[in-house]
């Protein structure tokens, strides 16, 4: 029988900010302050690394067109 559903081995990041040093390390990371990735966890209301990124790159864009 063959296998109709591929399983990704792709794990997904999740960004921790119980922690100030998981807050600091994820801003280095990310290239913001720990209050704008706050800021996007609240936004988003997801913890997921590419949520964040997608999240923070859109809002970028809004501000390089404005």
């Amino acid at each position: 029988m063959e296998n109709l559903t591929q399983t990704s081995n792709i794990k997904e990041e999740i960004v921790l900010l119980s922690e100030e040093t998981d807050r600091n390390y994820w801003a280095n990371r990310l290239g913001v302050t720990s209050e704008v990735l706050k800021s996007a966890v609240r936004a988003t209301r997801c913890i997921t690394l590419n949520q964040i990124t997608a999240y923070l790159n859109q809002q970028k864009k809004k501000v390089s067109i404005s």
